[in-house]
């Protein structure tokens, strides 16, 4: 019987990088994501030509119902959940000075970012105590540790999720399932785009000891590491995609 991998966000970016490398790997896919189906129908067909029999959900991680939901019809349509990768998640609207942040854009970004996070993952975590294992894989980034003070909402929901991780790490392990982290640096997505040439520049400055983008399908080989089991002995584990730039230099 093939694996179940649940992905939220999984219709571009990372998300569709990490769809295809666990189709590769040999899992059924069940996306979760706000965009209308229609936009994103070519990809599940690609999916599909690659072995998966994909399963996608038009919902707003942001309402809870959305999330119980979709959990609930995967498990009729698959009967397990072998493995959840949270990597819904917004930047803010508008970059602004963190003296000019506002209210909006902090519920805005911690509703998805966080709370929906959060959510998805108790849902499926009841579901994975009920079959006594599991894999959970939260996407964060760099910005959990990396100041930007001109988008502190998105650094303080990326540390969020790194304590949801241990937090969920240490609640779940009993029951055989196993948490882990991946923290993405300057993948080139959508949501870089708009500051793509500040990144060009970082990186011709010698910021990054791996000197280049990274890409969707480098978040997604750490992904099927912790998704195939690579690492059984171990929970509440994060891996840095960041070309190195977590490293401390003198």
């Amino acid at each position: 019987m093939k694996k179940t991998a649940i992905i939220t966000g999984g219709a571009g970016g990372i998300g569709f990088g990490t769809a295809k490398q666990l189709v590769a790997d040999g899992f059924n896919i069940a996306i979760f994501d706000i965009k209308d189906q229609s936009s994103f129908l070519d990809n599940i067909v690609q999916l599909d030509m690659a072995g998966s029999d994909t399963m996608y959900y038009n919902g707003n991680i942001a309402n809870v119902e959305d999330c119980y939901s979709f959990v609930e019809k995967v498990i009729e349509k698959y009967g397990k959940i072998d493995v959840l990768v949270n990597n819904s998640g917004v930047a803010p609207k508008v970059r602004a000075d963190i003296l000019d942040t506002t209210e909006e854009s902090i519920d805005y970004v911690f509703d998805i970012n966080v709370k929906g996070t959060f959510f998805m993952t108790q849902a499926v975590a009841r579901r994975m105590i009920e079959q006594n294992d599991g894999i959970i894989i939260n996407i964060s980034s760099i910005s959990a540790y990396v100041s930007s003070v001109n988008r502190p909402e998105y650094c303080m929901s990326k540390s969020a999720i790194s304590m949801m991780t241990v937090l969920f790490a240490d609640r779940l392990a009993a029951y055989g399932i196993r948490v882990y982290e991946i923290r993405p640096g300057v993948i080139r997505t959508n949501m870089t785009a708009p500051v793509a040439e500040k990144y060009d520049r970082m990186i011709a400055e010698g910021v990054f000891p791996i000197d280049r983008w990274g890409y969707p399908d480098d978040v997604a080989k750490a992904v099927s590491a912790f998704a195939c089991c690579s690492f059984p002995y171990s929970t509440g584990e994060v891996i840095n995609v960041d070309g190195g730039f977590h490293l401390r230099k003198l």
